[in-house]
């Protein structure tokens, strides 16, 4: 008898047990596969608080796109990622966006380990996304606010569940997975991409193009823009490249690092689907790739803080005849990837 109550009592505790432990965690995100080209540098920029997942990216997506992200109602001045990145241009404005900076497009990001913007003031695709969302000339939205509207939303606290492992939304991780989404707009299969491949040839005049682009007695681009094995096209360094001789912009790169050598030095961007991402430079003074051409060959002014790479400078710029001229445009024309400027995955879902 001693013996069957000892077993009933047993039983009794581990009904208390079980039913007193926690539930199983089911936060079990699924790594997201970037798809990284072998010819891409090895090394990319991945946080390593901020793995890539394929809920995190879904989840990013959608914020990006959604204009819940203003954390107001209404339609005066309600705005998203998406306002102003827009993926047929590369995910780049398409024109100016207000008087001073044309925008960057969000290529191959994650390989960026310089920092973002013109003047690189941006550490982290994380903090972008901070700093887009409250400026007065972007979304302009209160992040406290953000969270409580995403959190009253019948979609969003699951989504950030399956995502994070919590339903109670922060604004750290509205950051983390836009900035994981962002990181997975990656451009590798424009006509120059399936060249490298052995998968198609360049035309003559392409080819003639590529040869100027590559040779500093021709049009000298690939000291700026070789980055990556001419993967990425940007070494993601900060150049004066011969625009102004006075300078008096307080938001280039001399704000950040507080060096006179540094006045009128920016970003080299991208040069990925460039015939898509107009205007060109920093102020966005050029609306043609025919007048980003002639600059350099013709338009170069030297200063004191003219970088060393730019080799004519002397010379006021290359100097290329038009049939030269034709066909360097004629190569960048093949860094256009239609694939990636009409991926149904980086579009609105």
């Amino acid at each position: 008898m001693k013996g069957i109550k000892l077993i009933a009592i047993l039983g009794l505790l581990s009904i208390v047990f079980v039913s007193c432990k926690p539930e199983q965690d089911h936060y079990t995100p699924t790594p997201y596969d970037l798809g990284q080209p072998s010819y891409f540098p090895s090394k990319n920029n991945i946080p390593e608080d901020n793995p890539m997942t394929e809920e995190g990216v879904a989840l990013g997506r959608k914020l990006f796109f959604d204009e819940r992200l203003s954390g107001r109602d209404g339609t005066e001045g309600i705005r998203s990622c998406s306002s102003c990145h827009h993926q047929n241009n590369s995910f780049e404005f398409g024109s100016q966006t207000n008087t001073h900076h044309a925008m960057l497009p969000l290529i191959n990001l994650a390989w960026n380990r310089t920092g973002l913007g013109w003047n690189g003031g941006v550490a982290t695709l994380e903090d972008m996304v901070l700093a887009a969302v409250t400026s007065p000339v972007e979304i302009n939205a209160d992040t406290t606010q953000v969270v409580k509207y995403l959190q009253k939303t019948d979609d969003y606290p699951e989504l950030f569940e399956k995502a994070f492992g919590s339903r109670d939304i922060t604004f750290k991780n509205i950051q983390r997975a836009i900035a994981q989404f962002v990181r997975s707009l990656v451009s590798a299969d424009s006509k120059f991409d399936r060249y490298l491949l052995g998968e198609e040839e360049l035309t003559e005049d392409e080819l003639a193009g590529y040869e100027l682009f590559c040779t500093e007695d021709g049009a000298d681009c690939f000291h700026c823009h070789g980055g990556g094995g001419l993967a990425l096209m940007t070494t993601n360094l900060f150049y004066n490249n011969g625009l102004d001789d006075e300078f008096n912009d307080p938001e280039d790169r001399s704000a950040i690092t507080g060096s006179h050598w540094d006045r009128g030095v920016y970003k080299v961007p991208t040069l990925r689907n460039i015939a898509v991402s107009s205007p060109y430079m920093h102020d966005g003074r050029f609306t043609t790739l025919d007048e980003v051409i002639d600059f350099y060959s013709e338009g170069v002014k030297d200063s004191e803080n003219i970088n060393p790479l730019m080799h004519h400078v002397m010379d006021g710029g290359v100097h290329l005849n038009d049939l030269e001229k034709a066909q360097l445009k004629a190569f960048l024309n093949t860094l256009t990837d239609e694939q990636f400027l009409n991926n149904p995955d980086y579009s609105r879902p």
